[in-house]
């Protein structure tokens, strides 16, 4: 699993919207300390996640800011609690910490199933492939996997996903010819979800911008939380807020979307694999 240093997504978020009300009410950051009787550095730390923002500083704020927001007293609140993972002994889960916030997920992968649309016995071979770990923290991070998958098919808190995945990954032979045969019958009922939209990228497409590697981009249910790119290399992660980038990674989504088939066709290649490769 992938570990990340930066402060916890919710703290970050709701930092963030601190400093937009702050510069919304036409103060600096000197200017609003004084008034909120903080040091420069602290309310810095506030802004940009470091630290917790509390209710009583968040009303303040409203306050000397002379801003009400309905939500920001609730935001403190939930960004004050123990992250759900923990309870499976995992302490930092970057990736996981921004998904249990997002509304939707735009993955592209190049040699994997994407692990929101993984089988049980797949999910399993790729996390023992290469890893020498001992079979509880297996099982936790197959539990906390289960937990993301629900996602798809909560009322509540729905998460939907639009997957484009690479060929490539259907042919590569991950936990045996079995458990592939598994995979991609899966692949086919849950490509039918109202939550989930998939795309197949064939060989037969050429080369394109991503071949290079995987990348997601996660969107929020709140529109002023910007939507932010995920990518993920042997030696850890990158979290990327910028505007720019974002922006460019979305645009090579969407060309890679309108490139791959649609899902018919897609789900015809997957019945198609399954049986010329796996002998469904």
């Amino acid at each position: 699993m992938t570990v990340s240093t930066r402060p916890p997504f919710l703290r970050r978020r709701l930092g963030a919207k601190a400093r937009r009300m702050r510069e919304e009410a036409g103060l600096t950051l000197s200017e609003a300390a004084d008034l909120l009787d903080k040091t420069k550095s602290a309310l810095h730390r506030v802004e940009t996640g470091e630290t917790r923002l509390d209710v009583h500083l968040a009303r303040s704020m409203m306050d000397k800011y002379d801003i009400y927001d309905p939500k920001l007293v609730d935001d403190a609140r939930e960004a004050a609690k123990t992250p759900w993972y923990r309870a499976f002994g995992v302490e930092d889960m970057g990736y996981v910490d921004v998904e249990t916030s997002a509304a939707r997920v735009n993955e592209f992968s190049v040699l994997l199933v994407p692990g929101l649309l993984q089988t049980d016995a797949y999910m399993d071979a790729v996390f023992s492939s290469g890893h020498s770990q001992d079979p509880a923290r297996m099982e936790s991070q197959h539990k906390i996997r289960r937990i993301r998958q629900a996602r798809l098919t909560d009322e509540e808190r729905p998460l939907k996903i639009h997957a484009v995945l690479d060929e490539a990954a259907l042919h590569r032979e991950v936990g045996g010819a079995v458990v592939m045969r598994e995979q991609l019958l899966h692949l086919i009922a849950v490509a039918a979800r109202p939550a989930v939209t998939l795309r197949i990228l064939p060989f037969d497409r050429g080369a394109h911008r991503s071949l290079m590697g995987s990348f997601t981009v996660l969107e929020f249910p709140d529109p002023s939380d910007p939507p932010m790119l995920y990518v993920e290399f042997p030696m850890g992660s990158l979290h990327i807020e910028d505007v720019e980038k974002v922006g460019e990674a979305k645009l090579r989504f969407e060309q890679l979307r309108r490139t791959a088939l649609n899902l018919a066709y897609s789900v015809e290649l997957l019945e198609r694999l399954a049986v010329e490769l796996y002998g469904a």
